[in-house]
């Protein structure tokens, strides 16, 4: 049976509800995605560490878990927050339902509290701290642990996402491993039986939390990708001698990235780069820019961005806390892409050197998929680079 469990903000608000997942307590940054679909990807998705996600749509867990729709090798959220989970999952590729799923990656989750008052505080009064508790259910005390936490102003999470040694993503990497009793389908036999031999451009691909589908897609335009941890060196780098860089999503304040930031500006004109998300934010700080934190971020499948270049507006999937200051942006860059809802900057170009970035997720995993030419952009920039 369910437990009564309690969620409690910094300002003091609190929401009495049930548990999901195990029992416990958990405390992380409160945030809300719009998106009705892609629990399992946002869950597993590295840039929602210490992060407890908001679900704006109220049922959540309709079509279950499986093996193959994650986004890493685990849920990387802090915690988990809905109306109301469905636990009787209705989908053909199913093979557990998201309770059990929490369960047995031991986070805490909270339902059966009124999700859209909760993001009206958020949207309102702005990102802040939150518990979920089922063992302590005394508001005082849990308010003295929520106020004793760390902002994520200032907090550097790419170490703790980072791979810690350098891979080659391949065969081995795209099968996502079969539960028991879990069949391999033909689609699964023919792509674990393409070859890995034939990309002709080798990406160094610079870790700060990085999605599977981002490696998906850089292999699918013709990539062989090495992934590097993000306390890379530029040595490292040059030493491997790739044709392109590729700089990847990630939790945190993207100041507090101060290695990565160091590496990006000393690889600046060096090979061609390509930044997703946190990879936008510390290619832009490399450039002697700066980021500031956002009142609720970005979250959602749904994003309406206009591309300067074409005037055509993109529906992005999106999900960052911190966003590029537009007014200390060198005259060397160039602003490609701007967000509809909020002007903010979405996406920059080098005019002097071969760097371009974009603050969505291109890659659409959960989302849609107009943004997918980037990826494309960024095959011909190593191509003009290499066949120069």
């Amino acid at each position: 049976m369910y437990k009564t469990s309690k969620l409690v903000l910094e300002n003091g608000s609190v929401f009495t509800g049930s548990s999901f997942g195990i029992e416990g307590e958990t405390i992380g940054e409160v945030c809300f995605n719009t998106g009705m679909t892609g629990y399992q990807e946002i869950l597993t998705d590295p840039s929602y560490c210490g992060q407890l996600i908001t679900m704006t749509y109220p049922h959540i867990g309709n079509y279950g878990i499986n093996p193959k729709d994650v986004e890493s090798n685990k849920i990387q959220a802090a915690g988990f927050i809905v109306r109301e989970e469905t636990v009787i999952p209705s989908n053909f590729r199913s093979t557990q339902s998201l309770g059990d799923y929490l369960c047995e990656q031991k986070i805490v989750g909270i339902q059966e509290i009124d999700t859209r008052m909760l993001t009206r505080i958020i949207r309102d009064e702005g990102a802040m701290n939150g518990i979920i508790s089922t063992t302590d259910l005394n508001k005082k005390s849990l308010l003295q642990k929520v106020n004793a936490a760390p902002s994520m102003n200032g907090m550097d999470l790419a170490k703790v996402v980072s791979t810690k040694k350098n891979y080659v993503w391949g065969k081995e990497n795209r099968r996502h491993g079969t539960r028991a009793g879990s069949k391999e389908t033909l689609q699964d036999k023919i792509t674990n039986s393409l070859p890995l031999t034939s990309q002709p451009f080798k990406v160094a691909a610079i870790d700060y939390g990085i999605k599977h589908n981002i490696l998906r897609l850089l292999e699918s335009n013709g990539c062989s990708i090495t992934v590097f941890p993000a306390t890379v060196t530029m040595t490292e780098i040059l030493d491997f001698n790739p044709d392109g860089i590729f700089l990847s999503n990630g939790p945190g304040d993207p100041a507090a990235v101060t290695y990565g930031i160091k590496t990006v500006k000393e690889l600046l004109g060096k090979k061609p780069i390509f930044g997703i998300c946190l990879g936008h934010q510390i290619l832009a700080l490399a450039l002697g820019a700066e980021t500031y934190k956002l009142k609720f971020g970005h979250r959602g499948c749904n994003h309406p961005v206009k591309n300067l270049q074409t005037g055509k507006v993109e529906i992005t999937s999106q999900n960052h806390g911190f966003a590029v200051d537009i007014e200390t942006l060198p005259k060397n860059v160039k602003i490609t892409h701007s967000s509809l809802n909020d002007q903010t900057v979405e996406g920059l170009r080098c005019t002097d050197v071969p760097a371009f970035s974009v603050q969505y997720h291109p890659e659409s995993s959960p989302g849609p998929h107009d943004s997918r030419y980037l990826f494309e952009e960024f095959i011909t920039l190593m191509s003009e680079k290499l066949y120069a």
